[in-house]
Parts: C-alpha cells; sequence; structure tokens
C-alpha cells in the first residue's frame, strides 16, 4: 500500500477489506441501485451507485458479448476495485 489514499484493491491486498465484503458491496448494488453507500467492517466506506453513474457508460456495456448483467457485473467490479474509498 502506497502513502495516497489506498484503492479498495489495496485494502484487500492488505486484509483491511475482504474479498467477501467487496461481493457483498457489489450485491447491494446490484439488488438495489439505489441502496446508498456501503460500508465495510474495517469503517471505510463506498457508494458504489455514485461510482457507476461516473464511470460506466450503459451503452458500452450494452455493446459488449455476452450475458450482458454478468458483463455489468464484472464492470462494476473493476471499477469498485480502483477506487479510493472514503476512510474511516
Amino acid at each position: 500500500m502506497t502513502a495516497a489514499l489506498p484503492t479498495v484493491a489495496d485494502l484487500r491486498r492488505s486484509g483491511r477489506i475482504s474479498s467477501q465484503e467487496i461481493v457483498a458491496a457489489i450485491d447491494a448494488y446490484m439488488i438495489d441501485p439505489t441502496a446508498g453507500p456501503y460500508r465495510f467492517a474495517s469503517g471505510y466506506s463506498l457508494d458504489v451507485s455514485a461510482l457507476v453513474a461516473a464511470k460506466i457508460d450503459p451503452t458500452e456495456v450494452a455493446n459488449r458479448a455476452g450475458p450482458q448483467e454478468k458483463t455489468f457485473r464484472n464492470a462494476v467490479a473493476a471499477v469498485v476495485m480502483a477506487t479510493h474509498p472514503t476512510a474511516p
């Protein structure tokens, strides 16, 4: 982890956020995109809805081959892993 703000991937590598928590955050968004920020057990939080609105172009996802829900979920996961969550 660097001195800069850590990404979700950095926090996962250091063990401060578990893979299960990341999956739970994505699941919560997929079930209810208006759910609001997700708080990890470590105290970090992340607004997946805001990330998706700012980073993912729905037409780009729709034009990719394969099942659309899985493609969209993969795009959400990539954005989540690269994001700097709000510190506790």
